[in-house]
């Protein structure tokens, strides 16, 4: 009886240990999204989201080096970013750039691992050119 309550003890304690283990574990792998100001104060992997400043990128076909600046509607503020791949396509079409990476203070940017890339949407106007809503039932009474 004494040695199955020490078996029991145990496990719950491996139990214990194992279950912190993978919450450390997953918490440092969440990229949380996060201001501009506040990826340049956490030193960690973030996401900052935002607009493509108007005529700020410049895509390096040699090196695949993208370089461009977000810029966050609501408080106008900017971030210069950098990426190192393939520049995603319709790139200049973006309604909006999800960057995922770290804030680099040397260099005062951004150095993204991946990008997300929104564009506009071919179906966005299809229902502005029908006009009203087709299927709507009239009475006639």
């Amino acid at each position: 009886m004494m040695k199955h309550r020490k078996f029991q003890i145990l496990g719950g304690v491996l139990l214990f240990l194992f279950a912190g283990f993978t919450l450390a574990s997953f918490k440092d792998t969440l990229t949380p999204y996060v201001s501009y100001q506040q990826a340049k104060e956490l030193n960690r992997t973030v996401q900052v989201a935002g607009g493509l400043e108007e005529g700020s990128y410049n895509y390096d076909d040699q090196r695949e080096s993208l370089n461009f600046t977000l810029a966050e509607a609501e408080t106008g503020q900017t971030l210069r970013v950098r990426y190192h791949g393939v520049k995603p396509g319709n790139f200049e079409d973006a309604v909006s750039i999800v960057a995922i990476g770290r804030y680099n203070s040397t260099d005062d940017v951004l150095d993204a691992e991946k990008l997300l890339v929104k564009c506009p949407s071919k179906y966005q106007g299809a229902e502005a050119e029908q006009g009203p809503n087709k299927y709507e039932t009239k009475s006639y009474g």
